[in-house]
């Protein structure tokens, strides 16, 4: 049985004034023309479907066109579950016509699929809260996939019974997974793990969650789940929500993130980006191939000494995306930018680094470093204000406002 892993598509997204809908529109054609050609049976696209609660009308389109046409008319299923910037009952909504497409959304924890059978064979066999068990057309082996889409903390317990449960969310959902595992994950069919959390093999460094990303470890959140909570059962976990494609650990089976399709912030700048192909059969450990997607523009950051320099580079670097920091005796003038925006049509954002800005100021204003992230620049100010750096209470508070959408 051969799987396609995709994940964290963010349709409708944009890079400050710059739309990606046809970057988006390009690479989605990529992974369509893999499936095709990679004969794959079945696709999991783990979450993050869309940017926003309500994304844009170009985007829904773009979404729905995706995927019916990887459905291959039914005969390859495609299960898509809700990410944390996905609403879902929007995922949901049209689930009855997508079933007759062979498309199978899920949008809470606990939502159900409902049996069903389509002519080209597809077929439930078996379905409730979080589980879900595919008859693939002409494979007799069947497909079981525990699904747990995105929801916070306190309604991840709520889905899965355990309302007043002071228990850590981890042992929760792995009890809950355990229970599903143990009653339907024999070695007779294939075993899978959809989610969209955030989770690390014990013991290692946490990952930095993606910038401008609405994130999971947060007050309210949900928090970090373990690899050892995965049952042993299961022999390959997709995962959604980190945008670098990544493997978190190979036991109790291959855990990975694919990572998004396109580079959705200069954080992820040169970045390669991929889809895994999984090839596996029951009983044995899933094979994993990393196969990388060609299109999309590149994120690039550029540090230029002098308006000569940045000129020279932008011309080298033509098709491309650019946050371009420049260094100079004194401030650009408006000519200086006219002539870097005439010079290229992707830089994105240019940042100010002037070498002399204390003769501008007077020499009593402290000048402020363009090139620190937002956080960093926070922890500055805070400092500055209160005489003492912001605690991680703070810290994560003020990363959560910073990455709010507008929904």
């Amino acid at each position: 049985m051969k799987l396609l892993h995709t994940s964290d598509w963010h349709l409708g997204k944009r890079l400050e004034d710059f739309s990606r809908i046809e970057e988006q529109l390009a690479v989605l054609q990529e992974i369509c023309e893999i499936a095709d050609r990679e004969k794959v049976d079945a696709v999991l696209v783990a979450g993050d479907l869309f940017d926003t609660f309500n994304p844009p009308t170009e985007a829904v389109d773009l979404f729905y066109k995706t995927l019916k046409r990887l459905s291959n008319n039914g005969r390859r299923p495609v299960i898509a579950i809700a990410g944390n910037h996905d609403s879902p009952d929007r995922i949901e909504a049209p689930d009855p016509l997508a079933r007759e497409c062979g498309i199978i959304f899920a949008g809470y924890p606990n939502s159900v699929v409902p049996l069903f059978e389509l002519e080209s064979g597809l077929k439930v066999l078996q379905s409730e809260e979080g589980f879900l068990e595919l008859k693939l057309p002409g494979i007799n082996t069947p497909l079981r996939l525990l699904l747990t889409p995105y929801a916070n903390e306190f309604r991840l317990k709520t889905y899965l019974g355990q309302e007043n449960s002071q228990e850590e969310l981890r042992t929760v959902l792995q009890e809950k997974w355990k229970e599903l595992a143990e009653k339907y994950c024999d070695n007779k069919g294939v075993n899978l793990l959809a989610t969209h959390l955030f989770v690390v093999k014990k013991g290692d460094e946490l990952p930095e969650e993606p910038a401008d990303e609405k994130p999971i470890l947060h007050v309210g959140g949900a928090q970090v789940i373990y690899t050892e909570n995965i049952p042993n059962q299961i022999q390959y976990t997709a995962i959604g929500h980190l945008h670098r494609m990544h493997r978190v650990d190979s036991a109790p089976c291959p855990v990975y993130y694919s990572g998004s399709p396109l580079s959705y912030s200069f954080a992820e700048a040169n970045q390669k980006k991929y889809v895994l192909l999984v090839d596996v059969e029951p009983g044995k450990v899933a094979n994993v191939q990393e196969l990388e997607l060609a299109n999309g523009k590149k994120l690039l950051r550029k540090r230029a000494e002098g308006i000569d320099e940045a000129l020279l580079w932008l011309a080298e670097n033509p098709d491309c995306l650019v946050e371009l920091t420049m260094v100079t005796d004194t401030f650009l003038t408006a000519q200086e930018r006219k002539q870097l925006s005439a010079a290229h049509n992707g830089i994105v954002t240019i940042i100010p680094e002037v070498k002399n800005v204390s003769e501008f100021s007077g020499g009593n204003k402290k000048s402020i470093d363009l090139t620190k992230t937002m956080e960093e620049l926070f922890t500055d100010y805070f400092s500055h204000e209160k005489g003492q750096k912001p605690n991680g209470e703070v810290m994560k508070l003020f990363t959560e406002i910073l990455a709010e959408d507008e929904e």
